[in-house]
């Protein structure tokens, strides 16, 4: 048996493989914010499981659900619901999906650590991210022209944090292919600002990012992104259900590796990876 790994740009993709057999088969693909964690259970469920071939990619939650409606995956880890034009595509081929919320999600605010500030208001960040701010001066007073970092289109984060804060992205904003490009940029960039999912900042080796505290108003206790009890109890701003949407056709072979989630070792990697499980 052998197990290899490659890093593949723009996300990472993970193989593990045994003897083939289509019904052990698995091809998991999807969302950026989840790809770490998705690795972390697949490692752990193929040695317990050397039987089954395992393929784990990122890339986007829109990518991994597209890769469902044409039969290239089994599971689309996805950081959003599905869209009414997506469920519009799945009646049409009549592909039956089946969802499994398995755990809850922080997204961080990110800034370069020559940022003078620690925490921000949901109305000011709205600003930034929108293009009406254009400038750190009025927040910070350092005459530095503000660079966003995000996430492309078909990213779940950048539905989402669009859809939080009523916006629309400034079209100067550049547009990443994952967490790990976002923060390589912002590190370098001394006026950068971004998002990425916590669990992948609480997990990363050399962050030289700065998480910002969120406030939902400028009166408002502010809340870190990395502070489990606020999350625990539903307190901090930009947090979400991830999801796993399942074609019925490959929910027999998909259902060994749902089940192992939910088990004692899978709530473990669950919440040593940064995330919360749910029950």
């Amino acid at each position: 048996m052998r197990k290899r790994i490659w890093w593949m740009f723009p996300a990472l993709f993970l193989t593990f493989f045994s003897c083939y057999q289509n019904d052990k088969a698995l091809k998991i693909k999807g969302s950026d914010t989840e790809v770490n964690l998705a690795v972390e259970l697949a490692e752990d469920f193929y040695a317990k499981n050397p039987g089954f071939s395992l393929a784990v990619s990122g890339g986007g939650s829109g990518l991994g659900i597209a890769s469902l409606s044409n039969g290239q995956a089994d599971i689309a880890n996805s950081s959003r619901p599905l869209t009414d034009d997506e469920k519009e595509l799945f009646a049409e081929k009549n592909i039956e999906l089946l969802t499994n919320i398995f755990a809850e999600d922080a997204t961080a605010i990110v800034v370069n650590p020559n940022i003078s500030i620690d925490e921000i208001d949901v109305e000011t960040l709205g600003k930034i991210l929108d293009g009406s701010i254009k400038n750190w001066e009025p927040i910070t007073g350092q005459k530095l022209a503000i660079n966003i970092y995000g996430r492309q289109s078909n990213s779940g984060t950048h539905s989402f944090i669009q859809k939080k804060l009523e916006i629309k992205f400034s079209p100067r904003a550049k547009e990443m292919n994952g967490n790990a490009q976002i923060m390589e940029g912002i590190k370098v960039d001394p006026s950068g600002i971004g998002y990425v999912g916590a669990g992948y900042l609480l997990n990363s080796s050399d962050q030289k990012v700065k998480p910002l505290k969120i406030k939902e108003k400028e009166s408002s206790v502010a809340v870190s992104p990395l502070d489990h009890e606020a999350i625990k109890n539903n307190r901090y701003f930009f947090q979400r259900p991830l999801y796993q949407f399942i074609p019925k056709t490959s929910w027999e072979k998909a259902k060994p590796f749902i089940d192992f989630e939910k088990t004692e070792k899978g709530k473990e990697i669950i919440k040593n990876s940064g995330y919360y499980v749910l029950n």
